[in-house]
């Protein structure tokens, strides 16, 4: 069932990902090297994420819970890395539009094969026609966007 709140969040989550990609493009012509903003933006966004695991749960995981994680579960930092030096880079020189429409498009392909093969361990979800015929029109109002800024 879906829930408005989790939407809305989600939403909101997505809607910053564009603010991100100026602001720290701009971060980057401000500091006079494009690959210093995002070692910035780590820096705010790792005490911010401490400020917060502080408040709401009192604390920050053990040593020894952190050990024994599997190493691919930590690949998510990486993957984070590797969209913020990108977005970065590329959002100056492609523009947001660009980056945006190719990482959304990009994210509904994987998003519907994870669920549809049930990888990394999620739930399975099968992408039948009717999830199909959503995705080919959610991709193909995203290009629609961008064609018409073309001219």
């Amino acid at each position: 069932m879906l829930s408005v709140r989790y939407a809305m969040w989600s939403a909101a989550a997505g809607a910053l990902i564009p603010v991100m990609a100026v602001l720290n493009a701009r971060l980057g012509r401000s500091l006079g090297e494009p690959l210093h903003a995002p070692v910035v933006l780590f820096g705010v966004g790792l005490l911010a994420c401490i400020a917060l695991a502080l408040t709401l749960t009192g604390g920050l995981p053990a040593p020894a819970k952190l050990l024994s994680v599997r190493t691919m579960d930590l690949a998510g930092g990486l993957i984070v890395a590797f969209y913020v030096v990108s977005a970065t880079l590329v959002a100056p020189r492609f523009g947001v539009g660009n980056l945006i429409l190719f990482a959304m498009i990009a994210q509904i392909v994987f998003s519907a094969t994870i669920d549809h093969f049930g990888l990394l361990g999620v739930p399975v979800r099968p992408v039948t026609l009717l999830r199909i015929a959503g995705l080919l029109l959610m991709t193909s109002g995203l290009v629609l966007t961008q064609m018409a800024n073309a001219k």
